[in-house]
């Protein structure tokens, strides 16, 4: 019988962060971190703070997604310093902007939201978009809505007003000290504004090739669940993700 292996603490931690970018076994430097940790953490917050406050650049998103029809809005919350403040006009449409948004019907309108990462936006939102509505054939899409200053929640606005069964919204995550430009996907069916809760809405986290999930894997996972949605009529947490096996509706 052959004995385990002991491995010391030097052998260890590095094999343990191959499959980890949290910051583990860093070790000290008297009594504080090693001068190359505290320097990259300082990195990994200066990082998140741009995430943060780095403007939204709806052309850029416009540009990758050439060919696919688009309208831009902004929230309630009339420059980054109020949205940071105050969350609840995050969640509603500019009156003005409303009127700009193309009535349905519509089976499905994908909303871009800055949300607290334009960066993420920037890198990962198009290609998510390009290849779920690839696996949508038959639905009706409405055109592609470019939404700044906006939290998740915008989306039941834009749904409501647009007459869109359901709203699928691409969002950059809160930055935090492994990754500042992770996406978001929210799904939710029939929102209703003021009305709709998260524990009404699906979210696949950590969008952001190659160290999060990938493009194909997001996108093949939101059309199972949107199609899921359509035939129960419903969303949130009563629908589960079955992409990777069958598991039980509960209720």
């Amino acid at each position: 019988m052959t004995e385990p292996t002991t491995l010391g603490s030097d052998e260890l931690w590095p094999l343990l962060r191959r499959h980890t970018q949290a910051r583990i076994g860093l070790g000290r430097s008297g009594s504080a971190l090693p001068t190359r940790h505290r320097l990259g953490l300082q990195a990994a917050h200066a990082a998140a703070r741009d995430a943060v406050h780095s403007p939204f650049e709806p052309d850029l998103v416009a540009a990758a997604l050439t060919g696919v029809p688009t309208v831009r809005v902004r929230s309630a919350a009339g420059d980054r310093l109020t949205y940071l403040q105050r969350p609840d006009l995050g969640r509603r449409l500019d009156p003005t902007d409303r009127a700009h948004l193309p009535a349905g019907p519509w089976d499905v309108v994908f909303v871009v939201a800055d949300g607290l990462s334009s960066r993420a936006v920037h890198d990962h939102a198009a290609a998510v978009l390009r290849a779920t509505a690839a696996r949508l054939a038959g639905w009706r899409i409405a055109p592609v809505v470019l939404a700044e200053q906006a939290r998740v929640a915008l989306g039941d606005d834009i749904a409501h007003t647009m007459g869109a069964a359901t709203a699928v919204v691409l969002v950059g995550e809160r930055p935090g000290m492994s990754a500042a430009d992770s996406l978001g996907a929210y799904l939710t069916y029939r929102p209703v504004p003021g009305v709709t809760t998260d524990a009404d809405r699906n979210c696949l986290s950590n969008i952001r090739p190659p160290l999060g999930l990938s493009y194909e894997a997001a996108a093949a996972k939101l059309a199972a669940l949107m199609a899921r949605a359509r035939e129960l009529g419903l969303t949130g947490v009563a629908l589960k993700d079955e992409s990777d096996g069958p598991v039980p509706l509960e209720g």
